[in-house]
């Protein structure tokens, strides 16, 4: 009988280079990767050649970890770790750090201390992707997507509620401080453990004390709606509404979700090229409604990134305002967005007749989308931005977020869009 030895050590020689084919994706995105100017997340580094200091990991190992995490659709550090720890499991992942050790501190971090570099990468991307006359941002077309913040129902309080704890988390810091200062106490805890105990003490009482101060924000917005509401049983039930807001992550908003619940989002907005298809602009807001001003800052953003002028501008019927429509209208952008179902029943199906108060930005965009060109144009807002939306949820991981605060949503949200990008124009981009 041949029966199993397991106990019999064996040596396997191996070259990292044979995890992949020739042919993997994954080879893709290095030497994509490789083209890029990534000092901007070099000049952080504090150690230097010839001076003191414990040798930083290359930022582009870590960019090509987290592009190719968020092709895969993985969001998570500690899983981005443990492939890269596994060669049966995870060989492209092996492949990429090529005996470079990582810990999920190390990829959390890098994943959302870098706003500005990573911005900045964003825009040298579309830049190549413009010199090679695939993006012309003729047309563009914009979407908002809900995506779950990493706050849960639970946490969100009244003023009153914020405040007490707020005191309780000063009292609980002060605590600390004392009991570690006490031999006695602190003789069992290492230096790390330490200041993880402080940090996580004063990170409690930092969200706390944003919490509190977007309480103003939200007062003046309330004020507003029940303003616009006037003073009849709609603008009463918005004046007696308690504020709330996320003691875990402030700047998170209940909002309605694409499957009609509610829960703590946050809203991430995308400009998409209709002809190409890519991703052309990325913000992130914690307005509840597309009607709040979305439309024209996102404009002047692909305009910036791309150095190219947007002519026609699509969006969905929530983003209707006239005040947009003007402000386009003089900066000579043709707005196409079907409008508001009237309330009455007389008037519905005649919102986009002429009348006689209508400025000339109003009876140009009512002419644009009464006419059978302007229709046609107009539904190629839904092939391009559902698409794209569809995608980065289903295949680049863009569902829930595990981060707190919308500086780092924004990270997460490029992320996602450069990895989309990347996984659709690569190719071309090398060549």
């Amino acid at each position: 009988m041949r029966k199993p030895v397991r106990s019999q050590v064996k040596m396997t020689i191996q070259c990292v280079d044979d995890l992949v084919s020739a042919s993997h994706p994954v080879r893709v995105v290095e030497a994509f990767v490789a083209t890029l100017d990534l000092s901007a997340f070099c000049e952080p580094i504090k150690a230097r050649e010839g001076q003191a200091g414990q040798s930083s990991t290359d930022p582009a190992l870590l960019v090509s970890l987290w592009l190719y995490a968020c092709i895969r659709g993985i969001g998570s550090a500690r899983e981005v770790d443990r492939r890269c720890g596994k060669e049966d499991s995870s060989a492209p992942f092996v492949w990429l750090c090529g005996d470079v050790t990582v810990n999920h501190h190390l990829l959390s971090d890098f994943r959302v201390d870098h706003g500005d570099a990573l911005d900045e990468l964003f825009t040298q991307v579309l830049a190549l992707l413009v010199k090679k006359g695939l993006v012309k941002v003729r047309r563009i077309s914009q979407d908002g997507v809900r995506v779950r913040a990493s706050a849960g129902t639970d946490s969100f309080s009244r003023e009153e509620s914020l405040e007490k704890l707020l005191e309780e988390s000063k009292k609980h810091v002060e605590l600390l401080r004392k009991q570690l200062d006490d031999p006695a106490y602190s003789a069992g805890l290492s230096a790390r453990q330490k200041a993880a105990k402080t940090r996580a003490a004063k990170d409690k009482q930092k969200r706390l004390e944003q919490a509190i101060a977007e309480l103003p924000d939200l007062k003046k917005k309330r004020d507003e709606a029940a303003k616009k509401a006037g003073n009849g049983k709609r603008g009463k039930k918005i004046r007696e509404k308690e504020l709330r807001v996320s003691s875990t992550d402030p700047d998170a908003r209940v909002m309605k979700m694409p499957n009609g619940g509610f829960n703590p989002a946050v809203n991430v907005q995308l400009a998409t090229d209709t002809e190409s298809r890519a991703i052309i602009g990325v913000e992130v807001s914690n307005e509840g409604s597309d009607s709040a001003g979305l439309s024209e800052p996102m404009r002047k953003q692909v305009e910036q990134r791309t150095g190219q002028k947007v002519q026609q501008h699509l969006l969905d019927g929530g983003y209707l305002k006239h005040e947009d429509i003007e402000e386009a209208h003089a900066q000579g952008v043709e707005l196409f967005m079907p409008p508001k179902t009237a309330r009455t029943p007389g008037t519905r199906g005649k919102e986009l007749e002429p009348k006689p108060d209508d400025s000339q930005a109003i009876l140009a965009w009512k002419k644009r989308m009464r006419e059978e060109a302007g229709k046609q144009i107009y539904k190629e807002r839904a092939a391009t931005n559902e698409t794209v939306n569809a995608d980065l949820r289903t295949h680049r991981g863009l569902t829930q977020l595990n981060v707190r605060g919308i500086p780092k949503a924004r990270c997460v949200a490029v992320w996602c869009a450069l990895a989309y990008n990347v996984m659709h124009f690569a190719g071309i981009l090398l060549s």
